[in-house]
C-alpha cells in the first residue's frame, strides 16, 4: 500500500528538504506539493492524502489556518507541522487544534521517524 503526502510549505527549497528528509527516513511515499494551506486544502480534498505535513507561516492560508478549516470540514487527515519555531504556545496551539506533531528545524531523519512512525501505526 502507498503512503500519500502532502507537504505545504512556501519555500520550494524547504518543500525539497522535507520530502528529502522523509526519503532519508526510509518513507517512500507519494508527494504531492503546495506552496500554500490554500492549495494544501485543495489537494486533500481533492485526494485525501494519509497525512500532512505543513508549515506554520505560509501566504494566503496559513499552516493553522489550514489545519482548522480542514477539521471544520471534517477532515481527520493527519496532520503535523514542519516549522522553524517550535515554541510552547506553538506546541499547545497545534495540539489544540488537533496537530499529531510538530518538527521544529532543524530536524533530521531520526526526528521525523519518532513522531511519524507512531502516527503510522
Amino acid at each position: 500500500m502507498s503512503i500519500s503526502v502532502v507537504v505545504a510549505d512556501d519555500s520550494r527549497v524547504m518543500r525539497q528538504i522535507v520530502i528529502r528528509t522523509l526519503r532519508q527516513a526510509g518513507y517512500d511515499w507519494d508527494v504531492r506539493e503546495a506552496s500554500d494551506g490554500a492549495e494544501a486544502f485543495a489537494a486533500v480534498k481533492a485526494e485525501e492524502p494519509d497525512v500532512v505535513l505543513s508549515d506554520w507561516n505560509m501566504p494566503n492560508m496559513t499552516g493553522i489556518e489550514l489545519l482548522r478549516t480542514l477539521r471544520n470540514a471534517g477532515y481527520q487527515t493527519p496532520f503535523g507541522f514542519v516549522t522553524s519555531e517550535g515554541s510552547p504556545e506553538m506546541r499547545a496551539t497545534a495540539e489544540a487544534a488537533g496537530a499529531l506533531f510538530l518538527i521544529a528545524k532543524p530536524f533530521t531523519p531520526e526526528s521525523f521517524r519518532e513522531v511519524i512512525d507512531p502516527v503510522l501505526a
